[in-house]
């Protein structure tokens, strides 16, 4: 636990102007991101007493090592500022909303030449226009069912769009009038464009013009006795009528609005969405939280406006945002509202007619989301803490393991061996942070060499950022405990830097680089250099020795280890020549079997996928007459390609299907020579031919 007077800034060196600041712990990881008007005013509140702050925030500044910031010239870049930083260093001690289910929303892709309707979920795609979300994929269906009849939109998949335009017919919807079948040429890309664009200002709630378009054509066809057209059209009316019956009408006047309401007790948060265009409700979502900051509601409403616009522009953003609180900063949140959306937008609470009683429904789907979030969590919670407490006292640790990181080597009889080490925290996976490593010390099967060498090279990348972040520290505290010199006035923050913060310095790309790609500011893997409680590794006894081995030889002595047997689930801990055995019924075992099995998923899927490329650049590939049956026969009997190469002729024949002449071509090809030329029969002319079973004739 620190004490924030060891890094306290003076007085004197924080600006009175806004300003983003972060505060760092020992590991010069981003714990906390957080605004302010005034940033000498802001951050004296976390210095005060430790008495009399919050507990949250108590535990945040006693975690944290050091704080920095940034000075902005307005409040609404600070705003946004906040964001960019809350979303790219994932702060623990920030509010971070979830989804508390997967909603699928009712997409157009606009960024493809012929714009196709479809049911998304996840992240949303740049160019592609989302109306939602909604409850169900099924209520998307058949909005989108009754729709086509009007606009016939593409909505069939790349793959079927191809085939149709290589055989020149299109598929069923194009036959019953529900595609206007671009994939045939029967509408140009630009006239099936239109449909699209149509299509989305239908969903987006400009109804009226469409319904009455079609009530004015059919109309003029029963003039003129065109009764078969004008009972289509009077068919189209009605499905649209349908589709629009689907949305009930909550305001009479055709609002566009966002309702959010919160729900929340002193631990957990919910949020409720409902998004209403053209007075009708066209999706709605929800979120939860842990309130791992001292926040209150306004604080809240604030981060759910951040989350639910701070990717979003345009129409997504409504002329009207109700809310049951407004954020300290109303004035700099509207702002920013109005630069997301290009105009207006107002941030008020309803206060009497149908927009509050809408509220109040918005607000009873809140509780009710926050009491079911509890019903299922407090289980899974309770599970959880329970197995790291089992796992803590078996193993003799003083707190319980909430960091655990579980090491396991995967190879094909000693050809491309890896290894993978992947991350829980609080007993649950973190993705974001797993990695894998090649093997490339040595060939050969020989786990405790692997993993020796695994253990060292990760936990070496911890010593070296730990001695950076040392020089980094003595360096700072020659001119004080701030990284960088105040500016002297409000400069606005360029994109690419942060003022305020110091780097650590050039470094190459490292080694063991993380998989998604993300990156500190300085370059560097995020987190990967963050160290365990506790260290598993896939194996018994030697496994587990070996890992020690490596540890001691970085003289590292705070980090627990142990292995897990497969053969009886025995728990190994160093230098003790009995395992540990935990109940079956344990909770602490279950976990670190989950946490094995993740680990040994993990490195056999990289494995696997190094030994189909490998495989794909074969050179047996080159070899003529030689198909995948008995290519994967010779790599199944052998193991691998290198042990092909040494083995003789005869060898190769004993491989089933494989013949003489088969074997010495084999042979031939791997030794780097030229394929022996074929056999012919001077008689006739002819080549003499092999058969599967090697014979000639």
């Amino acid at each position: 636990m620190a004490d924030p007077s060891s890094y306290r800034p003076k007085p004197g060196q924080i600006p009175d102007s806004p300003g983003v600041y972060k505060f760092r712990d020992e590991h010069r990881r981003v714990i906390y991101v957080g605004k302010a008007k005034n940033l000498r005013q802001r951050l004296a509140n976390y210095f005060q007493d430790l008495a009399g702050l919050h507990p949250r925030t108590r535990t945040m500044v006693t975690t944290a090592a050091s704080v920095e910031w940034t000075v902005v010239s307005t409040e609404v870049e600070a705003l946004q500022l906040e964001y960019s930083w809350i979303k790219e260093f994932d702060p623990r001690f920030n509010v971070k909303y979830r989804d508390d289910k997967s909603y699928p929303y009712l997409a157009v892709t606009l960024n493809e030449e012929f714009p196709r309707v479809q049911v998304m979920r996840g992240a949303k795609k740049k160019g592609v226009r989302y109306f939602g979300p909604y409850g169900h994929a099924w209520a998307i269906r058949e909005t989108v069912d009754l729709m086509l009849r009007v606009f016939p939109v593409r909505t069939c998949s790349a793959g079927v769009f191809k085939n149709a335009e290589r055989t020149g017919r299109p598929c069923l919807l194009g036959y019953i009038g529900k595609c206007s079948a671009p994939c045939v040429g029967r509408v140009t890309p630009q006239e099936h464009r239109d449909l699209a664009e149509d299509f989305c200002d239908f969903m987006a709630g400009r109804t009226g013009t469409y319904i009455r378009r079609l009530e004015k054509d059919m109309t003029r066809a029963a003039e003129e006795m065109e009764y078969e057209r004008a009972a289509r059209l009077r068919d189209d009316a009605e499905a649209l009528k349908r589709a629009m019956e689907k949305s009930a009408v909550v305001l009479a006047d055709a609002t566009d609005a966002d309702l959010i309401a919160v729900a929340e007790d002193e631990l957990e948060a919910a949020v409720q969405i409902f998004h209403v265009r053209g007075g009708r409700v066209r999706g709605q979502r929800g979120w939860v939280t842990d309130k791992v900051e001292a926040v209150d509601t306004a604080g809240l409403v604030e981060h759910a406006l951040q989350q639910l616009y701070g990717e979003e522009s345009g129409d997504a953003v409504p002329k009207e945002v109700l809310v049951p609180a407004l954020p300290e900063d109303t004035e700099a949140v509207s702002q920013w509202l109005a630069g997301r959306r290009g105009s207006h937008v107002s941030l008020r609470i309803p206060q009497r007619g149908d927009k509050k009683d809408l509220m109040v429904t918005v607000q009873r789907n809140a509780q009710q989301a926050l009491g079911l979030h509890k019903t299922k969590r407090a289980s899974d919670l309770t599970t959880r803490s329970r197995a790291l407490e089992e796992i803590a006292e078996a193993l003799g640790l003083d707190t319980a393991p909430l960091r655990v990181e579980c090491f396991d080597i995967s190879h094909l009889q000693g050809d491309d061996v890896v290894a993978s080490m992947v991350v829980f925290e609080d007993g649950l996976a973190r993705k974001s942070e797993y990695r894998r490593f090649q093997i490339k010390g040595f060939e050969g099967q020989d786990d405790v060499r692997s993993m020796h060498e695994v253990i060292g090279r990760r936990f070496k990348r911890h010593l070296q950022e730990k001695e950076r972040t040392g020089e980094w520290e003595g360096a700072s505290a020659a001119s004080g405990p701030v990284p960088g010199p105040a500016p002297s006035g409000p400069v606005p923050a360029p994109a690419a830097a942060f003022p305020g913060s110091v780097p650590a310095g050039p470094q190459d790309a490292p080694q063991d680089a993380p998989q998604d790609g993300s990156r500190e500011e300085d370059g560097r893997p995020r987190r990967f250099a963050y160290p365990p409680q506790l260290v598993v590794v896939d194996g018994g006894q030697p496994q587990v020795a070996a890992a020690k081995r490596a540890l001691d030889e970085l003289g590292i002595d705070d980090i627990a280890v142990c292995g897990l047997a497969k053969r009886l689930e025995e728990v190994w801990l160093p230098d003790d020549d009995d395992p540990v055995v935990l109940p079956r019924s344990s909770e602490g075992l279950y976990l670190l079997q989950r946490i094995r099995d993740e680990a040994h998923r993990f490195a056999i899927t990289y494995q696997r996928a190094k030994r189909a490329k490998r495989i794909r650049s074969s050179p047996l590939d080159d070899i003529a007459g030689l198909g995948e049956t008995r290519k994967q026969a010779l790599i199944k009997h052998f193991g691998s390609v290198k042990r092909l190469r040494q083995a003789t002729i005869e060898e190769i024949c004993e491989v089933p299907g494989i013949g003489r002449r088969t074997a010495e071509s084999v042979a031939v090809a791997l030794a780097g020579a030229a394929p022996p030329a074929p056999a012919v029969n001077t008689a006739t002319g002819e080549i003499i031919e092999e058969d599967d079973g090697g014979s000639t004739s």
